[in-house]
């Protein structure tokens, strides 16, 4: 199968299901005559955007992250504004910490945005590790989240 049919199958599945763990996805696809590997669907899951949110229930499932017609750097500005309460670097690395629940969606924009001052991102149930290259690039990071913290 080819991966974009693999993928829309995917976001076919996280819409008409509940969905929380990559195994239930995985089974769902085999349900479906698709099997794939664990890194597969992690890739996918990557590439698709899909993050973990709570919905009206309470209940803890994939969503395909899409924000309204915002470019990236708009959602990240909003993201910052509404979720980010503290910001700290610390060397070459950023601790963000968000409202619970925020981190994964504020992860998932800035992985999106490709920026060259972020190395990587590691994110949690509220706190978001954003590592640069350097002290400068991390000092970049921080300016730009320090700004937009301000303003709320």
């Amino acid at each position: 199968m080819k991966k974009a049919e693999r993928q829309r199958k995917i976001e076919q599945l996280i819409k008409q299901n509940v969905i929380a763990t990559q195994d239930e996805l995985m089974r769902q696809l085999e349900a479906n005559g698709i099997k794939a590997t664990q890194a597969t669907i992690s890739r996918d899951i990557r590439e698709l955007q899909i993050i973990k949110e709570q919905d009206s229930n309470g209940v803890v499932r994939y969503v395909i992250f899409k924000g309204n017609n915002q470019n990236e750097e708009e959602k990240l500005i909003k993201a910052i504004e509404e979720t980010v309460v503290d910001i700290r670097q610390v060397e070459f690395m950023n601790i963000i910490h968000t409202l619970p629940r925020n981190a994964n969606v504020l992860a998932a924009i800035l992985d999106g945005l490709s920026l060259p001052a972020v190395a990587g991102t590691l994110a949690g149930y509220d706190t978001v590790v954003i590592i640069s290259g350097s002290k400068d690039e991390a000092s970049q990071i921080n300016s730009l989240f320090t700004k937009h913290v301000a303003e709320q």
